[in-house]
């Protein structure tokens, strides 16, 4: 009996912390205050690895890109411009190019950032590679098939990750050219896309072809990451389109469809579990996955779409968790190391694209408890 009762003791006072880390109070001064924090932490550190690689990622590849990503968001919040030159900088090393790999989606990440730095400095020669290897490859479009290790497969978008990196360039390219090709081009894509890796019950989309039919422990796998790819390429994709036209409507189907699930799928401490549909297969915390989540869920509450009362919490539990993941000195530990299916995560592991997806984060949460 005495055991029992220590049991039960443990597990209530477990609640209590939980609900109350949960509900604890977020001012926006201390979420930018954080978002510095590891800003300035990833900069000092950008040339360290942190996935087993030999030597740094290069800095068009899609690692970095996904970082840049995050830290466009957090250069418009900052009121410094060291942000913006540092990613200024990095454009003119590179002479405004993509990434080695003409069709591949995760070599046109780093053209997010280009596309935003020319909203900023408007000067054409930030995105003119860009919008010359698009136009060639619309008007060269792949003949590969979406099958898994087909011939030239992944000239095409299939691996749900690619839909964060490729399809927001062309929504951005779209909205700064005012040339609906790129919209149009894209769209079909996307379509395609969805149509092949989308599990219609779950609402959430398998990573690629190989993952249909597998199963883990008796569950559909579902990658955290690959989903939170997804859901934050969603949001970059509606900031760009009208609301009243189509495209919008489909992306925010989508995006609907996503949010409800991940609120069913929410762990009792705020993250999401590596496989997103077996949380008590995968108990250790990951943060880049659950960072594109809180970023996606606070954007809609932000934008009138998603319920405040229903969505405010889970976004809010989710960010203090990532917030208690994140160091003394700025650290983002519990990403997840490069791959493609549920894994391990560390305390002390991290990766740039996990930085990327928390400043992500950090700038709805900002606008979410009252930050202008």
């Amino acid at each position: 009996m005495n055991k029992l009762f220590s049991l039960l003791l443990l597990f209530a006072t477990f609640l209590i912390f939980a609900n109350y880390s949960s509900a604890q109070e977020i001012k926006p001064a201390e979420v930018k205050t954080v978002m510095k924090k590891v800003a300035d932490w990833q900069i000092e550190h950008f040339n360290e690895c942190y996935s087993g690689r030999q030597k740094p990622h290069h800095p068009l590849d899609w690692t970095n890109g996904a970082l840049y990503v995050g830290m466009v968001k957090w250069a418009k919040m900052a009121n410094d411009e060291k942000y913006w030159e540092w990613l200024k900088n990095i454009g003119e090393e590179n002479e405004w190019l993509l990434y080695k790999r003409q069709y591949h989606a995760d070599d046109h990440t780093v053209g997010q950032m280009y596309i935003e730095l020319y909203r900023k400095y408007r000067d054409k020669k930030m995105i003119e590679p860009t919008q010359k290897q698009f136009d060639f490859i619309m008007y060269h479009p792949s003949q590969s098939v979406l099958n898994w290790k087909t011939p030239f497969h992944q000239d095409r978008w299939n691996w749900c990750d690619a839909l964060f990196m490729s399809p927001p360039v062309w929504a951005k390219l779209y909205k700064v050219t005012s040339e609906k090709k790129y919209l149009d081009f894209m769209f079909e894509e996307y379509k395609a896309t969805t149509d092949f890796l989308f599990d219609k019950k779950e609402h959430l989309y398998y990573r690629d072809e190989r993952y249909i039919t597998e199963r883990d422990n008796g569950t559909k796998v579902f990658w955290s990451r690959g989903n939170g790819w997804v859901f934050a390429g969603l949001v970059n994709i509606l900031n760009e389109l009208n609301p009243e036209s189509k495209e919008y409507k489909y992306f925010l189907k989508i995006y609907k469809k996503m949010a409800k699930k991940l609120l069913e799928i929410q762990t009792p401490e705020g993250h999401w579990a590596m496989s997103l549909l077996g949380q008590k297969f995968y108990p250790t915390p990951e943060t880049s996955g659950s960072s594109f989540f809180v970023f996606g869920l606070a954007w809609g509450i932000n934008q009138g779409i998603l319920d405040k009362a229903t969505y405010e919490p889970a976004a809010k539990k989710g960010w203090n968790a990532m917030v208690s993941h994140v160091t003394d000195d700025g650290m983002l530990g519990y990403v997840q190391p490069i791959g493609a299916a549920p894994g391990k995560a560390w305390p002390d592991k991290t990766e740039v694209y996990g930085t990327g997806a928390f400043l992500s984060a950090g700038s709805e949460i900002y606008k979410l408890t009252g930050g202008e």
